[in-house]
């Protein structure tokens, strides 16, 4: 992307996988504890790729640890960029599946299972929803 498209260009770029976690025709969507940036925003659950990590591996590995799920991934989405004020992330959504798991909190203050009607509602953080809008359009 050039500098002239794009006034907010930074040098502090995070890859960040998130998972839209389908089970019985309902998402999971998570919401941000109080004291994670963008508090008590809504969020699709996953977190930062690490170096020499592959973004599904990533996905897998984050799931499991902040929510103790298993999931199967499906399908991927198109990476949306996102520039906060600070920084600027690329945001890689994965339509996936729930396996197995019973749901613990470990960074998250509640999560939800909604229908896709009941998604857009939510006050979402800003990165988030351009993936939201991409999703709402995918037939399950």
């Amino acid at each position: 992307m050039n500098s002239y498209c794009n006034p907010k260009i930074h040098s502090f770029m995070l890859n960040v996988t998130c998972a839209i976690i389908l089970k019985d025709n309902k998402i999971l969507v998570a919401q941000r504890s109080e004291t994670m940036k963008l508090p008590l925003k809504w969020e699709f659950p996953g977190g930062k790729v690490e170096e020499n990590e592959t973004e599904e591996n990533c996905l897998l590995r984050e799931i499991k640890e902040e929510l103790n799920l298993d999931i199967q991934i499906l399908k991927r989405l198109e990476t949306k960029r996102f520039d906060y004020d600070t920084f600027s992330i690329n945001l890689i959504p994965f339509i996936s599946q729930y396996l197995t798991g019973e749901l613990v909190l470990s960074e998250h203050k509640a999560v939800k299972w909604l229908s896709k009607e009941e998604l857009f509602p939510l006050d979402w953080a800003a990165a988030d929803i351009p993936v939201l809008e991409e999703f709402l359009k995918y037939k399950l």
